[in-house]
């Protein structure tokens, strides 16, 4: 008889408190990087950020990443290792899953789809926004780098990121609160569970049924980036059921269409259909999404119905759908 794992709630008091919080630590260092050196040191550290540059010339940002380059203390090696090895024999479908999957579901988070709308990356330069997520998930999931500190210093650099877009957004006057925080925690544990359950959700889907034990030293490996990344604890999942109920509360939250969310994933389809080698098989990005979110979060989306193509993806192995 299979034991059910207890799961914590997550009441809408504690979600819309969450909503209106950042990452203090993060937040802290670009709101001093800017006391000291003005908007100019904050825009020469944003350049800095998407370099492969691993020092800083501002010593207080060299000064955040030793200081939070460790692991936390619910990390387990072993569970990470596991889900590291996970990964590296399902890479192909897990790569696939990730841009037919986990960044379109991000994208029905209406008021969290806002802050992606307006750096306007996303809609314009798509290819390069998929490279970079892929180079990010490639160094996270090895684990040499681990060892060597590399992981450490990619996934903190993100963590920047999203403070000095938090920092940009509000500095230029055109963000409404009540939209949440920008880049906040409920909107940064969302985009944890899109990347880790939601992937073994839309594996379980697509009839590759991994094991438990793989999925829940999957869910702990991106646990630990989470925190490292500056999620708050109280929003890290113990399991795979938590992490069940956490995304029903922020879909229920959070989820309903926004052009925002529409004009994203419109720029990701057009983009996925370009790694389409077969000119007949032009639907079946589309097909494949609405396949693994289902066809309430695709209309959410915007995306096209295409029943015939929806009902062949089950049947046809995505490798020979893409190129690689």
């Amino acid at each position: 008889m299979k034991t059910i794992k207890p799961t914590r709630q997550f009441p809408n008091e504690l979600m819309d408190k969450l909503r209106q919080t950042g990452d203090l630590l993060a937040d802290d260092v670009i709101f001093r990087l800017n006391e000291k050196h003005g908007i100019a040191g904050v825009r020469e550290m944003f350049s800095w950020l998407n370099s492969s540059e691993s020092t800083s010339k501002f010593e207080i940002i060299n000064e955040f990443i030793a200081q939070n380059s460790s692991l936390p203390d619910f990390a387990d090696k072993k569970l990470m290792k596991q889900g590291i090895d996970f990964f590296q024999k399902n890479q192909q479908q897990i790569g696939i899953l990730l841009a037919c999957l986990s960044l379109p579901y991000c994208y029905a988070g209406a008021d969290g789809a806002k802050v992606l709308a307006m750096s306007q990356r996303i809609q314009t330069d798509t290819i390069k926004r998929l490279e970079e997520t892929g180079e990010f998930i490639q160094i996270i999931t090895q684990e040499k780098n681990w060892n060597n500190g590399e992981a450490f210093r990619k996934i903190l650099k993100v963590r920047l990121m999203h403070a000095a877009i938090r920092f940009f957004t509000e500095y230029h006057g055109t963000w409404n609160l009540a939209w949440g925080k920008p880049v906040n925690q409920e909107d940064m544990a969302g985009t944890n569970g899109a990347f880790s359950y939601i992937v073994i959700r839309g594996m379980r889907k697509s009839g590759d049924e991994p094991s438990e034990s793989d999925s829940e030293a999957y869910l702990h490996l991106w646990n630990v980036i989470s925190v490292i990344m500056g999620v708050d604890k109280s929003l890290i999942p113990s399991n795979l059921r938590e992490a069940f109920v956490m995304d029903k509360v922020i879909a229920k939250r959070q989820f309903r269409p926004s052009e925002e969310g529409k004009l994203l994933t419109k720029a990701l389809l057009n983009t996925m259909e370009k790694f389409v080698e077969n000119p007949l098989l032009k639907s079946f990005p589309a097909a494949q999404m609405r396949f693994l979110m289902g066809d309430k979060v695709a209309d959410i989306l915007g995306i096209p119905a295409v029943a015939f193509e929806k009902k062949l993806i089950p049947f046809i192995p995505t490798s020979i759908l893409f190129k690689q």
